[in-house]
């Protein structure tokens, strides 16, 4: 067990978990008594569709150590966590998904191991409780992970981190759709590490990263955050080329043995078949470049904050800080607002 540190902050990004995030929050709350002597929890609700929002609310109007931050759109996961992680106060951020299976009693494994030197460190879980095709998927986007952070601790990427807050300064300008936390944080570091953890069956529901979303996650991290797919197109037009010198050597050497050309619609059509294939798939590659380029060019937020719900003390009021209409709060001009009993009047209208 690591010695009482001084702050954290953990960050918990809330999708349609009604029925679990009061024991999540109960259960982190519990072992961060033990571990810190300042704390908070950052519960951030992704647009869920359920009673979410209510929930964390009245889990941050219970406790002023909770704050309820509520998304005006469903940004993803990753961009929620980005959210909570502009706004935690203190030195260490702690991420974890609602979902229980990382479980909090486990984090102060992570702090011990961030206070050894390290600036990221991972709760890889001894063995994972998801099904074959979902251990695939996310199998693929930790080889992919290993390639752009460049060492071998991106096989033990998950959800389940600590980190030092200092590190967000590395991406204080990234914005868009398309986030990855991870990468985000080898912007800043290279002194990964990681500690086993256990890693349960989901206790409610079932996971929103089906095998599809995960797949789908993979192109995203591969076209937003590397050249590689544009460098496999070059590799395969110079394939194709090659291609096209050989088939011309053969058409050659058919003319100069047979005294005619080679026979055979079939022969012909193939031909086309690959090199058109050729050119659509770097097309599509392109394409898709030039579909984040037109994103980015937007500069959509990689968020948008509805409104953030806190206490400031234990005897302090419980209210909601709702961005009025016709108003926007980006994320690189993001505002919490701590209301207490004493300044009401000077507040609100």
């Amino acid at each position: 067990m690591t010695t009482k540190c001084s702050q954290l902050s953990l960050i918990i990004p809330v999708y349609n978990s009604s029925d679990q995030i009061t024991l999540v929050v109960s259960r982190a709350v519990q072992v961060l008594e033990k571990l810190a002597r300042d704390f908070e929890i950052i519960l951030v609700n992704d647009a869920s569709k359920d009673e979410s929002r209510l929930v964390i609310e009245n889990l941050a109007g219970g406790d002023y150590r909770v704050r309820a931050v509520n998304l005006g759109r469903n940004a993803g996961q990753h961009n929620a966590l980005l959210c909570g992680i502009r706004l935690a106060r203190y030195s260490t951020c702690i991420t974890m998904d609602d979902d229980l299976q990382f479980v909090p009693e486990d984090i102060p494994l992570l702090i011990e191991k961030l206070e050894q030197g390290f600036d990221v460190v991972y709760g890889s879980p001894k063995e994972q409780k998801h099904g074959a095709l979902r251990n695939a998927a996310s199998n693929v986007i930790k080889l992919t992970l290993k390639k752009l952070i460049g060492a071998e601790i991106a096989t033990h990427i998950s959800p389940f981190r600590a980190f030092r807050t200092k590190l967000r300064d590395a991406f204080t300008e990234a914005q868009g759709q398309f986030t990855l936390i991870d990468v985000l944080l080898s912007w800043g570091t290279s002194r990964f590490a990681y500690v086993l953890v256990s890693h349960s069956e989901r206790i409610y529901g079932s996971s929103n990263y089906t095998f599809s979303k995960l797949v789908l996650c993979a192109v995203n991290l591969i076209t937003g955050f590397t050249t590689i797919p544009l460098r496999i197109a070059a590799i395969n037009g110079a394939l194709c080329i090659s291609l096209g010198v050989l088939l011309l050597c053969y058409v050659f050497i058919c003319y100069v043995s047979n005294g005619g050309s080679v026979p055979g619609f079939p022969f012909l059509a193939s031909v086309i078949i690959i090199f058109s294939g050729a050119q659509l798939f770097a097309l599509g590659i392109i394409g898709e470049y030039l579909g984040r380029m037109y994103e980015r060019n937007l500069s959509r937020p990689s968020y948008f904050i509805e409104s953030v719900v806190e206490s400031r003390s234990e005897s302090d009021v419980y209210v909601d800080c709702s961005v009025p209409s016709g108003t926007t709060r980006n994320n690189s001009t993001e505002m919490v607002l701590d209301v207490n009993r004493s300044t009401l009047d000077n507040v609100l209208p």
